[in-house]
């Protein structure tokens, strides 16, 4: 473990756990690499952000999607404007998909706004489609006509076109 990793590992374990500040501060002192034993290649980071929320975050809402939306005090000098700003994150339903988190949410998430997104948002209108996640990739794609997958045959040439051809 690196020296940048090191101490973000003290800091996570000293705002965990707050009470045992000298035991993890002599662990880390003496070369004794608790993160790397209890990380396993980073299997752990999931538990340990769920931790860090069962301990610290305030739950806000929940959006169409399952995804449940946090804050928690704000980190030491992060502010804006002369105002601490608290801390936001989410907590996805299934995988870590950033293309899950609908519109009013992300403006939440990223402080744009401080309304709390709801069913009743004042800024979705009738005519707007719901938000779908990215589906690039998958079996709800886009595909044009003509693409293999779909055939594999384009529209003949009109005969308005004339390639380019360069100069001899």
């Amino acid at each position: 473990m690196d020296k940048p990793q090191k101490k973000a590992a003290i800091s996570l374990f000293l705002v965990v756990f707050p009470a045992k500040r000298g035991i993890v501060r002599k662990l880390f002192q003496t070369g004794f690499n608790v993160m790397a034993k209890l990380s396993l290649f980073g299997a752990l980071s999931n538990l340990q952000i769920l931790l860090f929320t069962a301990l610290r975050g305030k739950k806000i809402g929940t959006d169409s999607f399952g995804n449940i939306y946090y804050t928690g005090k704000p980190r030491a000098g992060d502010r804006f404007a002369g105002k601490p700003r608290e801390r936001r994150w989410v907590i996805y339903k299934n995988t870590s998909e950033a293309s899950t988190v609908p519109a009013e949410w992300h403006g939440w998430l990223h402080h744009q706004t401080d309304a709390i997104p709801g069913n009743d948002n004042p800024l979705r209108q009738p005519w707007q489609k719901p938000h779908l996640p990215n589906q690039t990739g998958g079996t709800a794609a886009y595909l044009p006509p003509g693409h293999a997958t779909k055939g594999g045959s384009r529209d003949a040439a009109t005969g308005d076109y004339q390639a380019w051809q360069p100069p001899q």
